[in-house]
């Protein structure tokens, strides 16, 4: 018989909570506690050596946090995984306890702001080479990854201009060359895409954003190969950017309905993208479920679903211009964040890269009168009103 294989909004719902911290309990309880004691000197020394399960102090892991990890490893099909207090926090655990100097990174131009910013001026201060390629240009990655390449770093769709990567064929070509291959899956979420699948060693995400879904809890994690994440686990412990348990248990709560709000978001977002290509005021729209983005027979073959990501330019380019069509959203927060289930908007200059000058915006190709748009939950027929009376503000 078939290996039954759990499906996503199951698994959503009832990974990693198999075995309760308290017994009789329903729900995953919060602990509190910053130590575990031991009476027994020997069961101590066994669980500080990891050779039996349990916890000695909450920096190092903590049982509220593990269910986390717990269902998160489920979900993307994992070894393991381990978490961190940010997704910063998990996407610098994984650069630095993964790279040594002389080593080589090869990415795209295309990564999120505080990444690129990793790329570019902290890792070259310890004699780590990177090189960051067109993101869409497959050939000139694979180029440079035969030149030689430790990681292979990918996000995919990107932030904010949502550009699509080959993940199998990159991970082949990053395979071949003995390189880390790890993934971004922030924007796609494990329902949508599945990174580990199509060749990736590791995947990380942003859990603030989809894996939460309510805007109210940061945290960062990662999943893969388990000898790469007891390496990760071991930076992120010795460095301290502990995932707090209260955090680990409200994102808990949110990927519950995980499934349930991607299928709502995906659909959502698609029928946003649709009415604001006929928009007067709207001069491109970037989403992959469009049959006109470039990336779209890529997103067709290796997504199960487009995602609620989407940004737009207008035909007025100026950041004057935006900031008239941000002021007249009634139902779109204006903030640095993505993934809720309310809508949220902004321009790239205030969000997904604010870090960057706007010369090195425009060296990414990140235009300043682009408006990037998580879709949320809402009604789809009130948030194309609400576009239609924001727009409408230009003239």
């Amino acid at each position: 018989m078939k290996k039954h294989r759990t499906g996503k909004s199951t698994s959503s719902v009832w990974a990693g909570e198999e075995e309760y911290i308290m017994s009789n309990v329903t729900q995953v309880p919060v602990v509190h506690s910053v130590s575990f004691g031991y009476k027994d000197i020997d069961e101590w020394q066994q669980v500080a050596l990891g050779l039996k399960k349990g916890h000695i102090y909450s920096r190092n892991t903590n049982p509220t946090v593990a269910v986390f990890e717990e269902k998160i490893r489920c979900l993307e099909g994992a070894e393991a995984a381990t978490s961190a207090a940010t997704g910063m926090g998990i996407i610098s655990s994984v650069l630095f306890g993964l790279l040594a100097p002389g080593q080589r990174v090869v990415s795209v131009k295309d990564t999120y702001g505080g990444t690129n910013k990793i790329f570019t001026e902290f890792l070259p201060r310890f004699n780590v080479e990177v090189c960051l390629c067109p993101t869409t240009d497959h050939e000139a990655i694979e180029d440079e990854i035969r030149k030689g390449c430790d990681l292979l770093y990918l996000e995919t769709p990107t932030n904010p201009t949502i550009k699509i990567i080959d993940l199998e064929r990159l991970s082949r070509a990053g395979k071949k060359a003995g390189a880390v291959v790890v993934v971004d899956n922030t924007f796609a979420t494990p329902i949508n895409q599945q990174p580990l699948a199509l060749g990736a060693d590791l995947v990380l995400h942003s859990a603030t954003k989809f894996l939460g879904g309510h805007a109210d809890a940061l945290a960062g994690v990662v999943c893969g190969r388990r000898d790469l994440i007891d390496k990760v686990y071991h930076y992120r412990e010795i460095n301290g950017a502990t995932l707090d348990p209260m955090s680990a248990y409200l994102i808990l709560r949110g990927m519950k309905t995980l499934a349930l709000r991607i299928e709502r978001q995906n659909q959502n977002a698609l029928e946003i993208a649709r009415y604001l290509q006929t928009h007067p005021q709207v001069k491109t729209v970037y989403y992959p479920g469009l049959e006109t983005h470039e990336g779209h027979e890529i997103a067709r073959k290796q997504m199960s679903g487009y995602g609620a990501m989407l940004s737009f330019m207008l035909k007025e380019e100026t950041l004057a211009a935006v900031g008239k069509v941000i002021g007249g959203f009634r139902y779109a927060h204006a903030a640095a964040n993505l993934g809720a289930v309310e809508t949220i908007v902004g321009p790239p200059a205030t969000t997904s890269h604010v870090e960057c000058s706007e010369e090195e915006r425009a060296a990414m190709g990140i235009p300043e009168s682009l408006i990037r748009y998580s879709t949320g939950i809402e009604d789809a027929e009130d948030l194309k009103e609400d576009l239609q009376r924001a727009l409408a503000r230009l003239g």
